[in-house]
């Protein structure tokens, strides 16, 4: 089994990068698919292009045993918000979500429900810009049938009590937008009925990648409106070709042409390696880099709006200065060219397992810039 050095050592991002939240450069596993993949493509060879059709069955067992779920219960898709769309169209009754989830969640319901007049969004109001069990549970209209919540907040870096939420809910559908956790966080899988993630951030395959899972349960009741001929067993060999026939029961439903061979190579290759060395350590690896994020925000005063509990947290770390301090901030990340996100009031920065500690000594530096210049 490959080390968690082994791991770290198949990237090779440039120093300063700290905006895994937003992107994940990729690495050798993903990249070298992408060779092989495109080298089909170029060349051609006999027998070569029918092989790529392959890159299905992979990409879902790979994303399967990441989860815990079946092959079968897994479909991949070109990115988070086209899963969401396809499992918003699903939907007939109520949806819990808080109106500040990341807008891919709700602009799938608001379309959802403006085309097909079946879903109806229910606004829960978050408790200090969290969603918890308590909100969850006292907020929930009895014409709800599914909870749709992101697996860690984009903003404020919170790790969503899966649990918790779970057991409030019953036997309402829970549906997880996972992006911002999953290749960081040891989630209990099991207890989601919907599993939707892109590929471009944590699990650093680039965009382009991404799926959709669902327990049977799921599968039963979700209809998959936005089916296509892709959907269907054979279907240049079922009778007339103006002929349709009903979505494959399985989650392969959900699928509409064909995808990108390249992409789910990529995606396949980036989760089979995490698989390999497993999360647990990489997670073990980004909280210690996270800390030392805080620890050196800590040494300037700098305020940390995230979670710091381990148990609340995922890779995360989310600076708040004064809003008169923000400017100096960024401008002092930008001139030792640490990458960051800065909105809302807020720098958000994430590591990975490939963050150095020359990225850490680029962002000390910028903060020690920061704090000059804010006392002047």
């Amino acid at each position: 089994m490959a080390t968690i050095d082994d791991y770290a050592a198949r990237f090779t991002e440039e120093p300063g990068y700290l905006n895994f939240p937003s992107f994940g450069p990729l690495g050798e596993a993903a990249l070298a698919e992408q060779r092989a993949q495109s080298e089909l493509m170029t060349r051609a060879r006999f027998g070569s292009i029918p092989s790529m059709e392959g890159e299905e069955e992979r990409v879902d067992a790979a994303v399967a045993s990441l989860l815990g779920f079946r092959p079968d219960q897994v479909v991949f898709q070109p990115s988070t918000s086209q899963a969401l769309m396809h499992v918003m169209f699903g939907i007939t009754g109520g949806l819990a979500a808080s109106p500040e989830e990341f807008p891919a969640i709700g602009y799938a319901a608001a379309r959802a429900a403006e085309a097909l007049g079946v879903l109806v969004p229910h606004a829960i109001t978050p408790e200090h810009e969290r969603i918890t069990p308590a909100v969850v549970r006292d907020q929930m209209a009895s014409s709800v049938v599914a909870v749709a919540v992101s697996l860690v907040d984009y903003r404020t870096g919170h790790l969503v009590d899966l649990e918790g939420i779970r057991q409030v809910i019953g036997d309402r559908l829970l549906i997880v937008d996972a992006i911002q956790g999953l290749g960081v966080v040891e989630a209990p899988w099991e207890l989601c009925d919907v599993i939707v993630s892109g590929g471009q951030k944590w699990l650093r395959a680039g965009y382009g990648t991404g799926f959709l899972a669902m327990s049977d349960r799921a599968r039963a009741q979700l209809t998959p409106v936005w089916s296509g001929w892709n959907a269907v067993d054979d279907p240049l060999d079922d009778g007339p070709l103006h002929h349709t026939v009903p979505p494959h029961p399985s989650a392969r439903g959900f699928r509409v042409g064909y995808a990108d061979p390249i992409a789910q190579a990529r995606l396949a290759g980036a989760v089979e390696e995490l698989v390999a060395v497993g999360v647990a350590p990489v997670r073990e690896r980004i909280l210690e880099r996270a800390s030392a994020i805080m620890a050196l925000a800590d040494e300037v005063g700098l305020p940390v709006s995230s979670p710091r509990d381990d148990a609340e947290r995922a890779g995360i770390v989310v600076l708040e200065p004064a809003p008169d301090e923000l400017s100096l901030l960024s401008a002092a990340l930008h001139n030792h060219g640490v990458s960051t996100t800065v909105r809302g009031g807020r720098v958000r920065l994430g590591p990975h397992v490939s963050t150095t500690d020359e990225t850490l000594d680029l962002l000390r530096v910028a903060l020690a810039e920061y704090q000059s210049a804010s006392r002047v």
